[in-house]
């Protein structure tokens, strides 16, 4: 009798590691499943109704549609330069009122959700022009990476053949996922400058932050390889990058710096990744009204 229960117990163990090796491994493939089905809502987290227009604020603008592939539009919003309405002798921002920042936004929301940003532009004595991605906004379609990287070149044409505005007065400015875009347009197209805020070096390595037990290199379908993009930069760079980020890394901003040509120069602030607190922080306020002015000091790399 002993022995016939020590003979069903060593029947008993393996089945019963085997069937935890099934259900471990069902629950890992399904669980991969639904990262390689679900990636788009990850990476792409758009809203399609306006919160407010820059009129809210006293801000004059024109509306703005922008045709792309397929005969689908992105909806945008140009805003002029002192389009707040405030006098200034400053003379850099007189010397700046011919220049205009292409703004890339993160991935969530719209551009109504980067109104004061605008402010904090115009208020530069520089032109920005707002634009959503398709699928964000007003804007047609549906995102995905190669779009997004066509909705903004499409935009930075807009500003040469609508606007009249010659390449080396064009900044593009790109902010969290809109650094990627941002990087990717700028290593193809002549412009002035680049800012690249709070941003990440690829696709894959936010993958492995997130889930870094899982062999998300095999699934993933979007690259936004910023790391190997930046160093085909050829105009002045300015990165920003919060020490206090809850999302993206601040090593990662300073990787993306690193990797950069000069002249480039590296503003640290303070404040969680969704915060605009730093909007008010004076170096920021130097920093990006010097690269955004055409005043970006030569060889002044931090």
């Amino acid at each position: 009798m002993v022995r016939s229960r020590i003979r069903n117990t060593k029947v008993t163990i393996p089945r019963m590691l085997l069937s935890v090796i099934i259900i471990v491994a069902g629950a890992f493939l399904l669980f991969g499943a639904y990262l390689y089905f679900r990636q788009d809502r990850m990476v792409f987290c758009p809203t399609t109704e306006l919160a407010d227009t820059p009129s809210s604020l006293g801000l004059s603008f024109e509306e703005v549609y922008v045709d792309v592939a397929g005969g689908e539009k992105v909806h945008a919003w140009y805003l002029p330069a002192g389009s707040t309405g405030t006098e200034t002798s400053d003379p850099t921002q007189t010397a700046g009122a011919a220049k205009t920042v292409l703004f890339c936004h993160g991935n969530g929301g719209n551009i109504s959700h980067r109104l004061e940003t605008a402010e904090f532009i115009t208020g530069l004595g520089v032109n920005i022009l707002l634009f959503d991605y398709r699928g964000y906004g007003r804007s047609d379609g549906s995102p995905s990476e190669s779009k997004v990287y066509a909705d903004a070149e499409a935009c930075y044409r807009w500003l040469l053949s609508e606007k009249g505005v010659l390449p080396q007065d064009i900044v593009v400015f790109g902010r969290s996922l809109g650094g990627a875009v941002a990087i990717e347009l700028a290593g193809r197209v002549n412009c002035g400058a680049l800012v690249v805020e709070s941003s990440f070096t690829s696709a894959r390595d936010m993958a492995r932050l997130i889930f870094p037990y899982f062999p998300v290199r095999y699934l993933l379908r979007y690259e936004f390889d910023s790391i190997r993009k930046i160093p085909s930069v050829g105009c002045p760079i300015l990165v920003t990058h919060s020490v206090e980020d809850d999302i993206i890394p601040f090593a990662m901003g300073r990787r993306l710096f690193d990797s950069a040509r000069k002249p480039k120069r590296f503003v640290p602030f303070y404040g969680r990744h969704n915060e605009r607190d730093y909007l008010c922080d004076p170096s920021y306020v130097e920093a990006v009204r010097d690269i955004v002015t055409g005043q970006f000091p030569a060889g002044d790399e931090a």
